[in-house]
């Protein structure tokens, strides 16, 4: 095989070459053909030199040689040969002119033209083996094979090759890589076949290295330079893809000033040139722009005229957003036309027609303007169109619809319709109702062509949280099963301090009625924690194991009415062998408060939501708001009976590409039992509200509220330097919970660059205050005597404190025996002590038979002093301030939250990093 490259001008020489050797054969024959006598021109002294006639001649024969598999009929049909009809050396030229043309032929010769024997010798152009493509990176092969030309089994030819060359330089022109070069290469195979080569040198992305403005006196270079697409390639843009030159971008920035001066009143702005200079080494462009400023206009008279008899010009004049005196905005008045539209639109114009009329004042530098609505007919939905699904069946569509074929036409319904389906998450995102004109002027036809996604999710993950450290997650999910809009799901999750497995199904339209019933069943194990030393250690545990039912109504088309029932059985234990001594809870080292808490009950709940919800978007909300107030009572049997309340409130707004919102909710539990004694709340432990990581960012883990806090003494009495260790890693922080909280924030996400976007970021930043309070206080663990001289006074230590004495105890066992230290001898002859429930002699098990006479000494369990304090049961706003990023990661999702606390309280515990991967957020 041979390998060669070739020129791109290869195939016009050959032709030309081939035309010019022909043409000057057979001239040189004509020359020596007698000559023809020339026709005569109307001067008569003058005469036109004789010019000889080239002879004519019959083809006698014709064949054509060297043809393999295009057959010699097909070759010749391609010229207007034919045997017996005469030729000329322009005919011969021609019909080698038409054989190249074909595409099909490397080499054509005509013989024979003397004779009138002609032989058309031919040399057939290669099939392609095949076409590779090296060197490309950026460009994949998929991407680049799907827009050439040349393919395997196709006709080799230097024109196509060309041509795809030039296709995959403007791909690379597409990305911004100015500085590519292909070059095309051939391997010769035998049987005339050919390998082709495109040999790719990508070069880097042509960033924008300068953005000149020339003409502008009103604004400065750098603000202009923000309102464009493009950006000045820097190194702090380094993830931005606005830095790379692009054509499209570039005419998109020219309406970008265009609008800007046009927003800030400059009506005869006008971009004069707009220059993209490539630099000599073709890595950057240096970007011109010569404009026109032109003075700034305000608005004179602005008016209504409504052809619409309906409408009244003077009370919509007075609706208009501009006054006369006010700077003219061009971008108030596409607002404006867009308001007129809707508001015809409500009263069943769809097709109305807003016209602004224009008259400039190019001397006073002023701009009146008539809206004019032309007359349109009251409009009709003659007809709703769904396409595009394949899986959803029309029904799931159609009725998230608020209006029906035959009513009137409503923009305000519609639209209503439009958020809806998207809220549904089974389609393309941003999806629009199309709008087109039925089979009358008074009729319209709905579309609505929908693009399906997948709504099936099967996970299988496992990350790591600083709330939960290793998670291991497994779940399978169908926000659309069978087509019909019904959600299935199936979840287990695994994590230190956490596992559940959860079973649930809802269906939002019972018998094709607006009811939705859904239906839960589950099983968690929650282990909760404190911190002591630098680790969290497990307190108390709670296995739930239960079932939910929740049906909702709607009472009107924003507010819904929910309803539930909640049967479940919670066990609420401690370690016992952590936290028990003879088989008891004890309370120096539990506490007191979580000795009262544990036990098994039953729970058996009814509550309702009532629900407002106009958010355009459930999933990604950027406008609307949602109000959930709702009421739980638990003593519908079982053991448990309080009242528990709650309410969440959010808005958002979009301003300028900005998602701003604004969120508050509360509650409050109230038990309906009696208090079980003395500093014991009558709510459970595991009822009350908790206040922390991840809601409340800036304090860690139910890390603001009510909580007991033991710090232990080092030191002596005898020496008098007792001292209280305030060591965070070595305090026991046990948070309690509390009754009633309140919780708000304000965060703003930024409008991203399609870099950012492209890569998932989702920034914000944002402040939140609440609280966490109302439990009752615990009763003390234990309370330590002062110290007393030989001479009866209490001492202190020597930095004045209260000097504590150990608190010492009886050891009982768990039916109440005192127990008792029984001395003896070990097998290797040294003294050693057991215990026994003998005063005595010994009994080798508890309650029997005492044997020997040997008195014991009463055991005893000493504990050194501690200091117990209730802290944080305060309503008093705790406030944090800080950003955060959400990132779709290709290892999962994942949340990071930089927040500072501003204001806590007293044992609040504070943290200043959180994040989760692996998690949904």
């Amino acid at each position: 095989m041979t390998l060669s490259k070739f020129s791109i001008h290869g195939v016009r020489g050959a032709a030309l070459l081939a035309g010019t050797m022909l043409s000057s054969t057979a001239f040189a024959q004509a020359q020596r053909a007698p000559a023809a006598a020339a026709p005569v021109v109307r001067a008569p002294a003058v005469q036109a030199p004789a010019v000889p006639a080239a002879p004519v001649r019959t083809i006698r024969s014709l064949r054509v040689e060297g043809s393999q598999r295009i057959e010699p009929d097909t070759v010749l049909s391609y010229t207007k040969l034919r045997i017996g009809i005469p030729y000329t050396p322009e005919t011969l030229d021609q019909a080698i002119k038409d054989l190249y043309a074909s595409d099909l032929l490397a080499d054509v010769a005509i013989e024979g033209a003397e004779t009138g024997d002609i032989i058309v010798r031919v040399r057939e152009n290669p099939i392609i083996n095949r076409v590779v493509l090296e060197g490309n990176k950026r460009l994949k092969d998929d991407k680049i094979t799907k827009e050439i030309k040349l393919a395997p089994r196709q006709i080799f030819t230097r024109t196509a090759v060309r041509a795809d060359v030039a296709r995959i330089i403007e791909l690379y022109r597409r990305q911004g890589r100015f500085a590519a070069r292909v070059e095309p290469k051939m391997v010769m195979l035998d049987q005339n076949r050919v390998d082709v080569i495109f040999e790719v040198s990508e070069g880097a992305k042509s960033k924008v290295r300068q953005i000149n403005i020339l003409g502008n006196e009103v604004f400065s270079d750098s603000q202009l330079r923000g309102e464009m697409y493009t950006k000045e390639s820097r190194p702090w843009r380094i993830f931005s893809s606005a830095t790379s030159y692009d054509e499209d971008r570039m005419a998109a920035d020219q309406q970008k000033l265009r609008q800007f001066y046009l927003t800030e009143g400059y009506a005869d702005f006008r971009v004069i040139s707009a220059v993209a200079e490539l630099t000599p080494d073709k890595e950057d462009f240096i970007i011109t722009y010569v404009v026109e400023e032109g003075a700034r206009y305000k608005f004179d008279d602005v008016k209504v005229e409504s052809a619409i008899r309906d409408f009244d010009n003077a009370a919509l004049t007075k609706t208009l957003p501009m006054k006369k005196g006010d700077w003219y905005n061009a971008k108030l008045v596409e607002d404006t036309i867009d308001q007129l539209s809707e508001y015809a639109g409500l009263f069943g114009y769809a097709f109305t027609d807003v016209r602004p009329d224009y008259v400039p004042d190019r001397e006073k530098h002023t701009m009146a303007i008539t809206f004019v609505l032309n007359e349109a007919n009251r409009t009709y939905v003659e007809k709703i169109n769904i396409t595009g699904n394949t899986q959803t069946q029309d029904r799931v569509i159609r009725r998230e619809f608020r209006v029906a074929e035959g009513d009137a036409f409503n923009a305000f319904l519609i639209k209503r319709s439009q958020d809806r389906i998207n809220s549904l998450g089974y389609f393309q995102d941003k999806f629009e109702i199309d709008r087109t004109e039925g089979s009358s002027p008074d009729r319209i036809v709905l579309g609505a062509n929908v693009e399906e996604k997948s709504t099936g999710e099967l996970t299988l993950s496992a990350g790591f949280s600083s709330l939960e450290r290793f998670i291991i997650q497994a779940s399978i999910r169908q926000r659309n099963f069978r087509g019909k809009g019904q959600d299935l799901q199936a979840s287990v999750n695994y994590s230190t301090y956490q596992k559940s497995v959860e079973l649930g199904f809802t269906e939002p339209y019972l018998f094709d009625k607006n009811i939705a019933l859904g239906g839960t069943l589950f099983r968690r194990d929650l282990n909760s924690f404190n911190f002591l030393g630098t680790g969290r250690n497990s307190l108390y545990s709670q296995v739930s194991t239960g079932g939910q039912i929740v049906a909702s109504v709607p009472l009107t088309e924003f507010w819904t009415l929910s309803g539930r029932y909640q049967l479940s059985q919670d066990n609420v234990g401690l370690d016992q062998g952590t936290y028990f001594t003879n088989g008891v809870c004890d309370p120096l080292k539990a506490g007191r408060y979580l000795c009262d808490s544990i036990g098994n009950r039953l729970t058996s709940m009814v509550g309702g939501n009532l629900i407002f919800d106009n958010l355009n978007n459930r999933l990604r909300p950027s406008r609307g708001q949602r109000l959930v107030t709702g009421l739980d009572f638990a003593g519908l049997g079982g053991d448990v009976r309080f009242a528990r309340i709650r309410g969440d409130f959010d808005k958002y707004w979009n301003v300028g590409g900005f998602i701003l919102s604004a969120g508050v909710e509360g509650g409050y539990i109230h038990s309906l039992q009696k208090r079980a004694g003395e500093g014991i709340d009558p709510v459970r432990i595991v009822d009350r509200f908790y206040l922390g990581e991840p809601q409340f960012r800036g304090f860690d883990i139910r890390g603001v509220g009510p909580r007991i806090q033991r710090q232990q003494y080092t030191g002596s009495v005898a020496g008098g330097d007792q001292t209280l260790v305030t060591a965070r890693d070595q305090t026991l922080n046990d948070p309690l919970g509390g009754k009633a909280y309140y919780l708000g924030k304000i965060e703003l996400e930024p409008p991203l660059g399609s870099g950012i976007a492209e890569l998932g970021l989702r920034p914000s930043i944002f402040i939140q205050a609440g609280a966490l309070f109302g439990v009752t206080r615990p009763r003390p663990t234990l309370a330590f005597e002062q110290a007393r001289s030989a001479d009866g006074t209490l001492q202190f230590n020597k930095d004045g404190s209260p000097s504590l004495l150990p608190f010492s105890s009886p050891i009982r066992t768990s039916d109440g025996l005192q127990v008792y230290n029984n001395q003896f001898t070990d097998g290797s002859g040294q003294p050693a002590i057991r215990q026994t429930t003998c005063s005595v002699g010994y009994a080798t098990t508890v309650g029997g038979t005492c044997l020997g006479g040997e008195p014991n000494t009463v055991a005893i369990n000493t504990t050194q002093p501690f200091l117990e304090q209730f802290l944080g049961d305060s309503a008093k706003p705790r406030l944090s301030i800080g950003i955060g990023v959400n990132w779709n990661s290709p290892f999962g999702p994942l949340r990071i939250d930089l927040a500072k606390a501003l204001l806590s309280q007293p044992g609040d515990d504070k943290k200043l990093i959180t994040f989760n991967v692996g998690t949904q957020f």
